[in-house]
Formats: structure tokens, sequence, C-alpha cells
């Protein structure tokens, strides 16, 4: 009797000490489900699909010929709304409209052929300023043939690339079309002259031609009187001036 009442007792007993043990060691088995797999979020897509992409074959009244009038011919004491010398405005598209352009007709266009002119007092700019490019000239011309259309694209659709900036390959350009009109000659803008690489180079190494395109405390906006860059092209101009400003 007594040997009954043992092994019943060790029973319960090694029952009670091993169950819960096993419970808590159960392992859920593994398996192939993607509901039991950690995915990583999905990346976000920071691109700028806004406005319309700038196609190559097009030329843009706001994005490449405002610019570029602003910084050449509406300058203190010529085109702009202050001096509006012979009553001529070249700030804004309808006022340039208005400097005799007809449509799809360069050649009977006012605007195009003074830049053409043969005495450098007479065709714009006038002199000591230096004439337009080639390539400035026939920016115009195209637009002109084009409808002169008050159009503008979003130069940095879908992504910016900002590798491999050089002054040949993106500032030169920048610096032709929007500033050189204020910062070349014998008096530039604030003693500042942009019109070769050197120049150039020493103003962004010195941060003032990054700050001033990125409108930071403390720096002079630029372009004076035109739009700010676009946030592709400040974005680009930091890159350059990050990687040392090469040529």
């Amino acid at each position: 009797m007594r040997s009954l009442v043992f092994a019943i007792f060790m029973t319960a007993f090694l029952v009670t000490l091993f169950l819960p043990a096993c419970r808590h060691e159960l392992v859920l088995p593994l398996t192939n489900d993607p509901v039991d797999t950690i995915q990583p979020p999905p990346p976000v897509d920071t691109a700028d699909y806004s406005g319309v992409p700038c196609s190559p074959d097009t030329v843009y009244f706001q994005n490449q010929v405002l610019p570029l009038l602003i910084s050449q011919c509406a300058k203190s004491g010529c085109h702009d709304a202050q001096s509006h010398k012979e009553g001529i405005v070249t700030t804004n598209y309808q006022n340039v409209m208005n400097v005799g352009v007809k449509p799809f007709k360069p050649a009977n266009s006012k605007l195009y052929t003074v830049l053409n002119l043969t005495n450098p007092e007479d065709r714009m700019p006038p002199s000591p300023d230096s004439p337009l490019s080639a390539d400035q000239k026939n920016l115009i011309k195209k637009w002109i043939e084009q409808g002169a259309l008050n159009n503008n694209c979003n130069e940095g659709y879908g992504n910016c690339s900002t590798a491999n900036v050089t002054y040949t390959n993106f500032v030169n350009a920048l610096m032709a079309n929007r500033c050189t009109g204020c910062h070349s000659g014998a008096n530039p803008s604030g003693g500042l002259k942009l019109t070769n690489y050197d120049e150039t180079k020493a103003s962004a190494l010195s941060g003032k031609l990054y700050g001033s395109v990125a409108h930071l405390a403390g720096y002079k906006a630029m372009p004076q009187g035109g739009a700010a860059l676009t946030s592709c092209y400040v974005d680009k101009i930091k890159a350059w001036v990050d990687s040392g400003a090469p040529q």
C-alpha cells in the first residue's frame, strides 16, 4: 500500500516539474510563406515630376530666353523697369513681345535684328558691352522661329544628376546666360567678373558663388533681377564647388 501511494506521489511530482518546461520550449515551424518574412520598407521616390520635362529640341522662354535678356539687357541704365531706355523693358514676357517680336519670323523681329547690327553703338547690347555670342543669338532666333511662346519646363524633371559637373560641361554656359551680363566689362557688378574659368573658380572657392545662387543668409541673392535658379541647378553648382571646381 505504501509503495502504491509513493508511486502515485512521484508520478504527480514529475508531471508538475516537467510539463511547464515542455510548454515554454515549443518552437514554431519555419515556412516559406511570405507572411512570415520581414520585408524592408519600399524606397521613397523623391524625384521631381512636376511640370514638363525639357526637350533639347525646344527653346523655353522662362528657362532660357528671359534669363539671358535679363542678364544682358535688363541692367541699370538700360532696359530694366526703372531705366526703361527708349521705353523698352525686357523683364517679362509681355514687355519682350512688345520689342517688335513677330512669331515665326526672326528676320522681321526687332528683338533679334538689333543683336546683329554691325555698328557697336546701335547693336544690343551696345558698346562697351560685348555682343551676344553666336549661340545666344541662335537661341533667340530659334525661340522666335518656334512661335515665340511663353513656355517653360522643369530642368530637373525625374532626377537631377550632380555627377561629374565641370566648368566646361555646365557652369560656363550657366554663367554666360545668366550672370556675365552684370559680371563683366570694365565695371562689373560688385566688382566681380565671371567671364572665364579662373574668375568663376575664385568666386566658387570663396563661397560667394554658391551662397549667392542658393540665397543663403549673408550673401546677395543672384541672379539679380531674375528668377532664382532651380534647385537642380543650385545642387549642380554645390556639387561642382564641393569637388574643387574642376575645369
